[in-house]
């Protein structure tokens, strides 16, 4: 893991908004700004996905960053790059110190066959990124590709699989990311309630932004 404080002070903030717990979220930030993601509580999965603001067929690029950056995990100095191979963004600071590009997003049909039919109709993260998308209207279905899971821990087994494990982050942990272009923050505060990654029971998150 590599942690690193940021600098920055939260009162210093241009922007300073509170996502509530299950909900979705969507920001524009301009190159040279920084986004924080706050995990406030604690142990909270927050789904993220970056788009290019110029073009929004411009995306996060889960394979082409882990590919170029050799590890499977995100932390403090990982450029994140699109499906055109630019970057979008840079972590600059990581108290966190890891975070799961594999495990994907919550939806209806993953929730049907991991936990029971029951579970279909719970809210998810894909219900939140297609409720954002259809409220900014630039973004559409087609465009929710894998995404980031920032603060979830998801350890892959000496056997190549995934599990689900209690999440590393506490109260206060937090990611710092730098713009390398104007870029659209997509965000589901995750609503999962069938497995630990938000410590079965999800709590709200917050963006701060600086220029």
């Amino acid at each position: 893991m590599t942690l690193t404080a940021s600098e920055k002070r939260p009162e210093d903030a241009i922007y300073r908004e509170v996502i509530p717990a299950g909900a979705p979220y969507l920001k524009e930030i301009k190159a040279g700004q920084t986004i924080r993601i706050h995990d406030l509580e604690g142990n909270q999965a927050v789904d993220t996905l970056f788009y290019s603001a110029a073009n929004p067929r411009e995306r996060y690029d889960a394979q082409r960053t882990l590919r170029r950056q050799g590890k499977i995990y995100l932390t403090t100095g990982t450029v994140l790059y699109s499906n055109l191979g630019n970057p979008l963004l840079t972590i600059t600071a990581d108290t966190c110190g890891r975070h799961d590009t594999l495990g994907g997003a919550c939806a209806q049909e993953s929730n049907t066959v991991r936990y029971a039919l029951e579970k279909r109709y719970m809210h998810s993260c894909r219900d939140n990124f297609l409720c954002a998308c259809h409220h900014d209207g630039r973004l559409g279905k087609r465009d929710i590709a894998a995404n980031i899971n920032f603060f979830m821990n998801v350890p892959v087994t000496p056997e190549g699989g995934l599990t689900f494990e209690d999440g590393i982050s506490g109260a206060g942990k937090y990611v710092e990311l730098r713009a390398e272009t104007d870029v659209i923050v997509m965000i589901s505060n995750c609503p999962q309630l069938n497995n630990p990654c938000n410590g079965w029971n999800p709590t709200p998150a917050e963006v701060l932004v600086w220029n």
